[in-house]
């Protein structure tokens, strides 16, 4: 486990590097029957591995749950669906109760535009160094995306008026939750480093 980024460290924390069940098989195909081989040595370093994961997995764990979910959605090496619908949920809700008042057809179109924003920023943040460039920044791609993906028209008419002041306050949202899910992590990483 490398400490590097927090949110390098979120995803290695929660991957378990084994030895998968797979290798040994594709050995057992070539060879046509099972042989002890040696060919790695006997390390500490999944003991190593877990010591370090087990800091970072007990300050992920103190989170409030909304900010751990989100933390969850961005960085965990295990993804799922549950996951990522909480935290599109969370993002929605943060983004509602700062955003004006919207017609009921306005806001159903605004939780997949957030969805579609958690997307943008989840793309340009992976690996850690959140170097990637917005891969839908220009409106009509974000558009076509959001039509092809799940259905939803939205008109370009009005586009800098009716979606941009929304789709910033979804970007404002998800850099505020990822500030709170990334802190303690940061923390723990700077101690480590002062320690050493």
């Amino acid at each position: 486990m490398q400490i590097n980024t927090a949110r390098q460290v979120w995803h290695d924390c929660t991957l378990n590097e084994t030895r998968g069940g797979l290798s040994g098989l594709a050995e057992r195909s070539l060879l046509g029957t099972a042989v002890q081989t040696t060919d790695r040595g006997v390390t500490a370093d999944h003991a190593v591995h877990a010591a370090l994961a087990g800091w970072f997995q007990s300050a992920i764990a103190k989170l409030h749950p909304q900010v751990r979910v989100f933390g969850e959605f961005m960085y965990s090496a295990r993804q799922c669906n549950d996951v990522r619908e909480a935290a599109e949920e969370v993002i929605f809700g943060l983004a509602m109760s700062k955003a004006p008042r919207m017609t009921a057809a306005k806001r159903e179109r605004a939780e997949y535009v957030a969805k579609g924003v958690m997307k943008r920023y989840r793309y340009m943040h992976q690996g850690g160094q959140s170097s990637n460039p917005d891969p839908l920044i220009k409106p009509e791609k974000f558009r076509e995306w959001l039509l092809g993906e799940y259905g939803v028209r939205l008109e370009s008419c009005a586009w800098a008026r009716e979606w941009e002041p929304f789709i910033g306050l979804c970007f404002e949202c998800c850099e505020d939750v990822d500030r709170m899910a990334l802190s303690p992590i940061g923390a723990l990483i700077y101690q480590m480093k002062e320690a050493a």
